[in-house]
């Protein structure tokens, strides 16, 4: 065999590998976003079983002053979501994360101090990162 085919043959290779690592790398990150959704979609069914089974009733829905307060903080998957993809891409903003979730990024700027607040998360610059 002709070893300049062989070095072209071989250049052609690598280049389509790099062009291909990115998509890889992304699918990666997807994969392990979709199993952290999973795992949380499984720890607050479970959390929602126990509270069933020892018998308490959720508190009022009313504050004091008789307005209602809407529905409890955390209860939804967003706060979820906007972790895994924290996670999965460190120094993300809110827009970007707005873009992704494909959601208004409004909803971000409440949920993001929120798990900063839990430990969960740290603000670096205009992104935010894992907390470690």
């Amino acid at each position: 065999m002709d070893m300049s085919l062989v070095d072209d043959v071989r250049r052609q290779i690598t280049e389509r590998l790099s062009e291909l690592k990115p998509l890889v790398d992304e699918y990666h990150q997807l994969e392990a976003m979709v199993k952290k959704l999973a795992d949380g979609d499984r720890a607050s069914e479970a959390a929602t079983s126990t509270r069933r089974a020892s018998g308490r009733r959720r508190s009022s829905s009313r504050s004091t002053n008789g307005r209602r307060r809407g529905r409890p903080r955390g209860s939804g998957t967003r706060s979820a979501q906007a972790l895994a993809l924290v996670q999965a891409k460190p120094g993300i903003t809110i827009p970007e994360m707005g873009k992704e979730m494909g959601i208004t990024p409004n909803y971000l700027y409440r949920v993001l101090p929120e798990l900063a607040k839990d430990g969960k998360v740290k603000k670096a610059g205009k992104g935010w990162e894992p907390a470690s």
